[in-house]
């Protein structure tokens, strides 16, 4: 007889057969903490919530499942990937001079003074080559036009006080006899 019996089995083949039954089970739950903790490196950034799911995984079989549950649905290098990849498209997009109207979201290309869609003024045209011109734009870079309404007081101030210092210079070089 045996003096070590789990469950009161008495059997020594029925005895080995319950002891590899527990061994697989042991050896099945040490196998589910290590994927978890492998599986949760690969799908959550925070050391803090590894490490989380992994002690949740120490109870048998059940925190395995629960984390199966609620982990993240994607893999970290995919969301980096996928990221990149729209980093990309965007990048070619605004090579391509893909515009779209700010009020319809209607393709439109960088030279429609307005939106074939909804009809509202994208640009004005310039008063002398009837190019479009961008709003914030002080001079037609085209024909060298200026855009009416855009000059500031600013800059003609700065012009007047220049021509002024100029006059005061030119004053002050002339030789007095």
């Amino acid at each position: 007889m045996s003096p070590f019996a789990i469950f009161g089995i008495n059997s020594s083949g029925l005895s080995l057969a319950v002891n590899l039954v527990i061994l697989c089970l042991v050896v099945i739950w040490l196998a589910l903490v290590y994927w978890t903790y492998a599986d949760a490196r690969r799908r959550i950034e925070d050391p803090m919530l590894v490490w989380c799911a992994t002690a949740a995984s120490l109870f048998p079989f059940v925190g395995t499942f629960v984390y199966v549950i609620v982990r993240p649905p994607e893999y970290l290098d995919d969301v980096r990937e996928r990221e990149l990849e729209m980093q990309a498209a965007e990048a070619r997009l605004a090579e391509a001079g893909y515009h779209l109207c700010p009020h319809c979201d209607y393709e439109v290309e960088r030279d429609f003074l307005r939106c074939p869609s909804c009809l509202r003024k994208l640009k004005d045209p310039c008063l002398q080559c009837g190019r479009p011109l961008d709003p914030t734009w002080k001079v037609c870079p085209y024909c060298e036009a200026e855009v009416p309404g855009q000059t500031t007081a600013s800059r003609r101030r700065r012009r007047r006080s220049e021509s002024l210092e100029s006059t005061a210079a030119e004053g002050a070089a002339e030789p007095t006899s």
